[in-house]
């Protein structure tokens, strides 16, 4: 008895519910009728597209302007300056420029002496025309506050160009 009860409370919930979807819509189809009728703003014009006249590169035998002249990376390979891969190389060199610290200078009889500290914590003393970083850097002055030095690095084109780099004293 209970089960037909619960039945038929639920069927007349659904009745009554259903019953308040039946509104008409009468209302919203004459609103887009309306919209529908009222006219929008003019569209501009189209703008005129212009032609142009196409271009045929036809020379395909000579040499492609946008590359190098095989004789200019020839000649930057053979001039210019170059590591001396035969020196040997000292323990600075072993460690990229920016991982080293300028941490002091020693003085001697106008003798500068810069010292600067690796990434393991090793304090080394560096002169005039010794090198440091991965780049053949030599070190071309020492002054009190930081260490000049000059790179070698890849021009691009087989040849090698000179960079100027340095290390300022570290004040921590």
């Amino acid at each position: 008895m209970r089960k037909n009860t619960m039945r038929l409370l639920l069927l007349l919930t659904s009745l009554l519910v259903l019953g308040g979807c039946t509104r008409g819509t009468s209302d919203l189809h004459r609103w887009v009728a309306q919209e529908k009728a009222k006219k929008g703003a003019p569209l501009p014009p189209l703008p005129v597209i212009k032609t142009f006249e196409s271009f045929v590169y036809k020379d395909q035998a000579k040499r492609d302007p946008f590359a190098p002249s095989p004789n200019d990376s020839a000649k930057n390979a053979k001039s210019g300056p170059r590591p001396d891969e035969n020196r040997p190389r000292q323990p600075l060199e072993s460690f990229a420029l920016d991982s080293l610290k300028m941490v002091g200078t020693i003085g001697q009889g106008g003798k500068m002496e810069a010292l600067i500290k690796d990434p393991g914590g090793v304090i080394h003393p560096v002169h005039v025309n010794d090198y440091m970083g991965q780049n053949y850097g030599r070190i071309t002055d020492i002054a009190e506050d930081h260490v000049d030095l000059v790179e070698l690095v890849p021009n691009g084109s087989g040849g090698w160009m000179e960079r100027k780099a340095s290390i300022a004293l570290d004040v921590q």
